[in-house]
């Protein structure tokens, strides 16, 4: 650890250490070994026993597990009822798919500043962005730490809007308002909520997502939509054939999309869903200790958690202070050449070639382009040792005191 201020030898790495990854055990391969010398590697038991899992630890009443967390994405905006010509609110500061699954609809995103803090959306500035066209808004909680999602839902409220929560980052975080504590994905504020599974995410299927919801209308669509639009269900059918053919009847009723997950992700995702709270306490652990040795300090700001989240932590996002973000990318090309993996979360959506063809501008969110210049993540996951922790705080101060 630091002791000093006497400036580190850099270019010394002896080890590379990535900004996230996964954590898999025997247990977990053992969970996968098992399906695949079972009779189902597609459409089988596993696939509910998560999605059951997942409802059940968040506090929600439904889960449909998709392939990716973009098609979860898709998924949710469809049976939303977004479509062409309309319009979602949501933040710049985000993975494109966020985006990208309302254009699949033909639908607009609308983009509305963050917090210079969290960089979460800025919930004070959502409501002049909403038009006639508005039937989306789309919160994201960036890193870890939950929105005001209150505020929000009563925004949505105002204006009979959906609200669905991009918590692809948050599996694990918790919002609380009036004395009372809520995990993110029960959908106490919001129509759906969205988490993805990839392998930097706090648990993983290998790729994967999920909905979760509350209402029942929204649950078995979103059941549809994630197997062509196709059900088996007499009591769904619309037609009449069924009294004529037999058995292996079935009907699509609307266009949807092969979004299934399998029974080899779903069966990894259980065993990793037994572990989540630990990985969480771990990530916290970790940020316990970057914020002891990193508060104060004169190059950059920490991550903060306010009074009303629990962060969860995907990300330990650092933002530079005035001094040095113009020198970012010198800081970030030094901190990998000294074996630290740092990434940067995010480009702003708009400022991406395509979305600049659709007429989006620069300068639209100015604070999430300041959010930009400044932010770098350093590492953070849950098979992070305590050599690695320290060997990040070193070689970042070395860093910083070698400019």
């Amino acid at each position: 650890m630091i002791t000093d201020d006497k400036p580190t030898n850099l270019n010394t790495q002896y080890r590379y250490i990535t900004y996230g990854k996964q954590y898999i055990d025997d247990e977990d391969i053992n969970a996968v070994v098992e399906v695949l010398k079972s009779d189902f590697l597609t459409q089988g038991p596993k696939v509910k026993q998560f999605e059951d899992g997942l409802a059940e630890y968040c506090g929600s009443k439904y889960a449909v597990v998709f392939n990716s967390g973009t098609s979860a994405l898709h998924g949710a905006y469809f049976v939303a009822g977004l479509s062409k010509d309309d319009e979602f609110i949501t933040s710049a500061m985000t993975f494109v798919a966020t985006s990208n699954a309302g254009i699949y609809l033909g639908a607009k995103p609308v983009f509305v500043d963050v917090e210079s803090d969290t960089g979460n959306i800025d919930v004070d500035l959502i409501e002049d962005k909403i038009s006639e066209k508005t039937k989306l808004i789309v919160p994201i909680h960036y890193a870890g730490h939950s929105c005001d999602m209150e505020k929000i839902r009563n925004i949505a409220d105002r204006y009979q809007l959906k609200v669905v929560e991009d918590a692809c980052h948050a599996l694990g975080a918790r919002y609380t308002t009036n004395g009372l504590t809520f995990k993110v994905g029960s959908c106490q504020f919001s129509d759906m909520t969205v988490f993805s599974f990839h392998p930097v995410k706090h648990i993983t299927t290998g790729e994967g997502g999920a909905v979760l919801t509350n209402d029942y209308d929204l649950y078995e669509k979103l059941l549809l939509f994630r197997n062509h639009g196709i059900t088996k269900e007499k009591r769904k059918f619309n037609k009449y054939h069924y009294m004529f053919d037999g058995d292996w009847y079935y009907e699509m009723q609307f266009l949807g999309y092969n979004y299934r997950m399998t029974e080899i992700q779903a069966a990894l995702g259980i065993s990793q869903l037994n572990k989540l709270d630990r990985f969480v306490l771990k990530r916290r652990e970790i940020v316990d200790i970057y914020n002891s040795h990193f508060k104060g300090n004169v190059y950059f700001d920490i991550p903060l958690e306010k009074g009303y989240a629990f962060h969860s932590y995907h990300l330990y996002p650092i933002r530079l202070k005035d001094r040095y973000k113009d020198l970012k990318k010198e800081i970030f090309e030094l901190l990998r050449k000294n074996g630290i993996g740092v990434q940067v979360h995010y480009i702003p959506v708009y400022h991406h070639p395509f979305y600049e063809s659709m007429g989006y501008e620069m300068g639209i969110c100015k604070d999430a382009e300041d959010f930009y210049q400044r932010e770098i993540s350093l590492p953070i996951y849950p098979a992070m040792t305590e050599e690695d922790i320290s060997y990040v705080i070193d070689k970042t101060y070395g860093v910083f005191k070698s400019l």
